[in-house]
């Protein structure tokens, strides 16, 4: 290789030139830029030099700024004496509880315990207890990670056992940076001075496990009533799940369930990492845990803990139990009272119906406190996991989250008058699957308005509310209401506004409480103010309300659940949802197999909730929210609302879209047709040819608008839909089994032709003439009688009473006289042909003849019965498609008839009942033949039974069924 003698920075520059391509192009070399690269560092370096000896002084300085003020590992057994917490209602005269100051604790020495106790802290706590030298480097790098993601720089800080020892010992839990500084520099001085075991030792006796409990051996004598060294594998696993939250996983507490499962958690891990065999896994993951039970003097409890958790997460377990702190809440004394009084009235009643357990949440809706919580019937009953607090417990609602849906339609551009059909349909679109609600009363009540399905609590208009709404829609406005349970809308489906997803109770209150509010939201509160031992105020109740709907569509739910009228024709008109003269809104909800019953409820002041149930879901015995609940609600609304002011819900402004079926319109006509031609009825077609029909636009919602811009323009195909064939096909099917017909099967516009006077039967009666004179009992008429049609029966009237009706030919019958008074009568005799076109002629004349004895009734009172089959007419042709078919045949008189029964047989002669009329009122009986038999050639009659249960049979007629 040749060696250069000369140096690289020696080099001619490179002349500038238009035309040569650039050097970059060529190499990526370039000395003039490595030349300036190193002249920019040599100038910088002093600079360089100064900011990192400023930073390491700053870091310096920081360490000592904040290690000056830090306190002595040794102030772990110099404590400051402990103060007693107290928590008072609203007006701060009532003490609902004291949290004691004196501390329960007990030291015991790490080498006394059963070694799976300190393993299963360090199983779930900090599996590198025994490596790292003070804090886990990763675990502080993921909760930086986690905390710059989430713009929280006082977040998590992936603490070790040592630094929780810091936390809960030494320092406060206030949520600031510098206080996260301070306790990684003492979690190291920690380290440097005492060793593992020592360090151990002191957090397994400092740590608070909750109800003032602090160390292993105080926590086990709490909960179980025993000695550290007595404890299973499953007790010290427990114990271990308890220092993250002791409020929230208190066992006395609402979460019992989070702590059982965290427990299995604690188990896992000490079996993954090695402390447990798999035998010891199994023996104390099947082991039942049992606490001793807690004796307490306490009003509200499970308001009391429901704050006292939300203390211990702010201020910090050893604050809340030791700092002697001045709670004011929300709660209503004298409501609280109420509540818990209309629960235990009403105990009785839900154990006879398989119940145990009933819960009631108040809240105030312009303010969001809240001012009654009854988490359980009774809250020291272990049988019924009397603790647990249900109004914070997430439970399927059933029916009660139907306001819901229906206000997210109401904003979409639904109206309270939008037309759904409530017919059994099919929403599920997949060929082998099925979802078919049907109604409580498993009725079909056809074209329904939104408010009548609403106040109704029908369910298969509400399925389709919310497809028409859409579910994430629904569960986003649900979000804005309150709820925090509904996160995951793809689960859910069509049955999310059936009860399919589970809510809060107190969030469900307060949803409905935002309603109340018309559309304002104030966040659930339940702390007024916060003092400490001086005085100092830490923290004080400032509204903070934030419209989440508009008040129009808010004020169409209020008006529609605070109807009493509209929902008198399910519940009646004095149910419990009715607070007298006093507007209330009221919604009941009832689950599947009766597990869950539900009744909320609101007047413009007062929003309150209640739940009746079995906390392990066993079903009741066919009690539901309007009789197990809807009680409890009622008396609770008495009470709390007794010598208050009456108010009035604002009523919302009217609204009219111009789109029929949005604004109640149903396009529905009565039409009268002649049932001889099928054509429009005349002033010739008589009565007994005249049949009113219903046409109507039989179509679904999803053929009018857009379901996502129900007032846009309308939908160009709405069969795309995958909705809409199924949703058609049920209108389609109901309309069939009730005869109503639809106006695009094209309704008639043509006159009966076949009712004319042209086809009037001829008729002259020669004998009676008129006012002739009658000296016998008998006469017999004579007349001459035709007609185009042909004469289907002749009809006697004398006096407007039917005296006989004659069906063949001379068509004449020897009247009976004598039961007439003597004196003036009249004769009106009727010729009728197949179709009823009548011509009568009316013939006065005098009765000079023997009459019944004086006293007697001299009015006609047992005339012989006599019965003619009328429609179908013998040998008609008839096709399957006619069916339900109109049968009708004339009975005289109709007054000695008590029923009349219609049948028909084959050419086998076996007789098929077809249905009866009972009693009929004119001579002209009817009724209907609803399902067609397979064609063929049958026979029709009918048997009319008189007073004397003698039978009457018509004569009979052939039909051919097509």
């Amino acid at each position: 290789m040749t060696k250069h003698s000369r140096s690289w920075r020696n080099l001619p520059a490179r002349p500038f030139s238009r035309t040569a391509k650039s050097f970059s192009q060529k190499s990526s070399y370039n000395p003039r830029r490595k030349r300036i690269f190193f002249l920019l560092i040599k100038k910088c370096a002093p600079f360089l030099g100064i900011a990192i000896l400023l930073s390491i002084s700053l870091t310096a300085g920081a360490f000592w700024w904040y290690s000056r003020e830090l306190p002595d590992p040794n102030r772990l057994i110099d404590r400051d004496i402990p103060q007693t917490t107290k928590i008072y209602d609203k007006t701060g005269e009532h003490v609902l509880y004291e949290i004691h100051g004196e501390e329960k604790r007990t030291l015991v020495r790490l080498a006394e315990l059963p070694d799976y106790v300190k393993w299963a802290a360090i199983a779930l706590e900090d599996k590198n207890f025994y490596k790292h030298k003070g804090f886990d480097y990763w675990g502080i790098i993921r909760a930086m990670f986690s905390n710059v993601a989430s713009g929280d720089l006082t977040g998590q800080g992936g603490s070790t056992i040592t630094q929780q020892l810091v936390k809960n010992a030494i320092l406060t839990k206030e949520k600031v940076l510098s206080r996260k500084i301070k306790e990684l520099i003492l979690a190291h001085q920690l380290e440097k001075k005492f060793s593992k075991d020592e360090i151990l030792q002191m957090y397994l006796n400092e740590i608070p496990y909750g109800s003032n409990a602090y160390g292993i051996q105080s926590a086990s004598q709490t909960f179980f009533g025993k000695d550290a060294q007595a404890l299973t594998i499953a007790e010290s696993a427990l114990l271990a799940s308890l220092p993250n939250a002791p409020s929230r996983f208190s066992p006395y507490g609402s979460h019992k369930d989070d702590l059982l499962g965290r427990e299995k958690k604690t188990l896992k891990a000490m079996h993954d990492q090695g402390y447990i065999n798999d035998d010891e896994f199994e023996k104390a993951n099947n082991q039942e845990l049992v606490f001793k039970p807690r004796i307490d003097k306490i009003e509200a409890p499970h308001f009391v803990f429901y704050i006292k958790e939300q203390l211990s997460e702010k201020y910090g377990e050893t604050m809340v139990e030791q700092g002697g702190l001045k709670v004011i809440t929300t709660l209503d004394y004298d409501k609280q009272k109420a509540a818990e009084k209309a629960i235990a009235d009403m105990s009785s009643k839900i154990e006879a119906s398989g119940g145990s357990n009933a819960a009631l949440a108040a809240i105030d809706p312009k303010t969001g406190q809240i001012l009654a919580m009854v988490g359980s019937r009774d809250f020291f009953n272990q049988d019924i996991d009397g603790q647990v607090n249900v109004t914070i417990r997430p439970r399927q609602p059933g029916s009660s989250f139907k306001p819901m849906v229906y206000t997210a339609a109401f904003r979409k551009g639904y109206s309270p008058s939008t037309i759904l059909y409530d017919v059994v349909t099919d929403f599920d679109p997949r060929p082998d699957s099925q979802y078919a609600p049907k109604n409580y009363t498993l009725k079909e009540y056809g074209p329904v308005t939104m408010r009548q399905a609403l106040q109704g609590s029908l369910n298969i208009p509400a399925v389709k509310t919310l497809y028409l709404v859409g579910v994430k829609t629904a569960t986003d406005l649900a979000k804005n209401l309150g709820y925090t349970t509904l996160t995951n809308p793809d689960r859910y489906g069509l049955a999310l506004v059936l009860g399919g997803g589970e809510v809060k109770l107190l969030e469900h209150t307060g949803a409905f409480g935002v309603l109340a509010n018309e559309g304002i939201r104030n966040p659930i509160v339940g702390i007024l103010k916060v003092e400490s031992p001086d005085g100092k105020v830490l923290e004080e109740f400032k509204e903070s309300p934030t419209q989440v709907l508009d008040a129009q569509t808010a004020r169409l739910t209020n008006n529609i659940l605070s109807d009493n009228q509209a929902r008198t024709f399910i519940f009646g008109a004095n149910s419990a949802l009715q607070l007298g003269s006093r507007p209330v809104a009221a919604k009941t909800g009832t689950t599947n197999d009766y597990k869950d019953a539900w009744t909320l409820g609101y007047t413009p002041s007062l929003a309150a909730g209640v739940w009746v149930g079995n906390n392990d879901n066993t079903p009741m015995k066919g009690e539901g929210g309007s009789t197990l609940a809807a009680p409890i609600w009622n008396a609770f609304m008495r009470a709390a609302l007794a010598n208050t002011q009456v108010e009035q819900f604002t009523p919302p402004e009217s609204i009219n879209t111009g789109k029929p079926v949005l604004d109640g319109i149903s396009g529905e006509r009565k039409i009268k047709i002649d049932r001889a031609s099928k054509k429009l009825a005349t002033e010739f077609t008589p009565i007994s040819f005249v049949e009113e029909k219903t046409f109507r636009d039989l179509h679904s919602i999803l053929h009018y608008v857009q379901k996502d811009n129900p007032r846009g323009d309308r939908q160009s195909d709405p069969s795309k839909d995958p909705q809409y064939g199924d949703w058609e096909a049920a209108i389609a099917r109901w309309a069939k089994e009730n005869n109503i017909v639809a106006s695009d099967e094209s309704a008639p516009t043509e006159s009966d032709d076949v009712h004319t006077p042209q086809n009037r039967p001829s008729l002259t009666v020669y004998e009676p003439t008129t006012n002739s004179s009658i000296k016998q009992a008998q006469l017999i008429p004579s007349l001459a009688v035709s007609a185009p049609r042909g004469v289907s029966r002749v009809e006697y009237l004398i006096d407007e009473i039917l005296w006989d009706t004659v069906g063949a030919a001379p068509y004449v019958r020897t009247l009976q006289l004598d039961r007439l008074g003597k004196g003036e009568h009249i004769l009106r005799v009727t010729a009728l042909d197949d179709i009823d076109n009548s011509t009568s002629i009316e013939i006065p004349f005098i009765y000079e003849g023997p009459s019944q004895p004086t006293g007697q009734n001299t009015t006609p009172t047992t005339i012989p019965l006599s019965t003619l089959w009328l429609s179908p007419t013998d040998k008609s042709t008839i096709p399957q498609s006619s069916f339900p078919l109109t049968l009708t045949i004339t009975v005289s008189p109709p007054s000695q008839v008590k029923r009349v029964n219609y049948y028909y047989s084959s050419q086998n002669n076996i007789p098929i009942f077809i249905d009866s009329t009972r009693e009929p009122t004119t001579p002209q009986a009817t009724t209907t033949w609803r399902t067609a038999p397979p064609p063929g050639t049958y026979t029709l009659y009918a048997n009319s039974v008189d007073s004397n249960n003698v039978s009457h049979k018509t004569n009979e007629v052939t039909v051919v069924i097509q």
